[in-house]
């Protein structure tokens, strides 16, 4: 079962903050084909979130087939994510070495700096179109012509 933790002052939608949990426990393999999801009532109950956030976010991973809803039943996983079960030896090294940076004073925001910027250096995101600089826009733009138009004006 997943318990869903919302933070109001993250600046992530509350649903998407639903979707990125569900996709975490599945990859941690805390939830696994077949299993239930809480319903929407549930979810309201532990967050004080509005059914309509919960549903939505459940449509989400609906659409991206992670989950599918059975009418009357509840929602329920369809497939897994990942590779990394929560109790991976993996998970232990990272368990020592957050313990080793909070000793020596990091708080969480510089581990999560520290860690995002190694991920970054193994693990490159691919660019999205809504992050492309003005200047990768234009470029994109200049390689695509106009289309032909005659002396009038008109398309050809």
């Amino acid at each position: 079962m997943v318990d869903y933790r919302i933070d109001r002052h993250s600046g992530v939608a509350t649903y998407v903050q639903i979707v990125q949990q569900t996709k975490q426990a599945l990859r941690l393999g805390l939830l696994a084909p077949g299993d239930k999801l809480p319903t929407a009532r549930e979810v309201v109950e532990a967050t004080a979130v509005n059914p309509n956030t919960v549903l939505k976010a459940y449509r989400e991973l609906e659409r991206e087939g992670l989950v599918e809803a059975r009418r009357g039943l509840g929602t329920f996983v369809r497939r897994s994510l990942g590779a990394a079960p929560a109790d991976s030896p993996l998970r232990a090294e990272l368990e020592q070495w957050a313990a080793r940076a909070r000793e020596a004073g990091l708080e969480r925001e510089d581990v999560a700096a520290l860690f995002t910027a190694v991920l970054e250096t193994h693990y490159p995101a691919p660019a999205h179109p809504q992050m492309q600089t003005q200047a990768q826009r234009h470029r994109t733009r200049t390689h695509h012509p106009a289309p032909h138009t005659t002396s009038q004006g008109d398309p050809s």
